[in-house]
């Protein structure tokens, strides 16, 4: 089992996901291969919460071009993680 640190990569903090917080979700980038029950256990282990839901989302990597040469940027897996009415807040998100 991988470590739960490396599931979990960063923090996703637009207005959307702040607008989640109030409904105790919150948007995580994970790791691609992580699936929800991994995504579930790390985030209980690493802040100590209860969560309810795990929804994800993968993004595709995008077209790029340098000059003459052409690639892609990384794929992406973003979570969305819904607590439980029990739970507590995390901590890193608040203002």
């Amino acid at each position: 089992m991988k470590d739960p640190r490396d599931i979990i990569k960063r923090p996703v903090i637009t207005e959307r996901s702040t607008v989640l917080m109030e409904e105790k979700k919150y948007t995580f980038e994970v790791d691609v291969n992580a699936n929800k029950t991994q995504v579930k256990d790390a985030i209980e282990k690493i802040f100590g919460v209860n969560v309810e839901k795990v929804n994800i989302m993968n993004y595709k990597g995008k077209f790029k071009r340098v000059g003459r040469y052409s690639g892609l940027t990384n794929r992406r897996r973003k979570a969305v993680i819904k607590l439980t009415a029990d739970s507590n807040e995390i901590e890193l998100f608040e203002v």
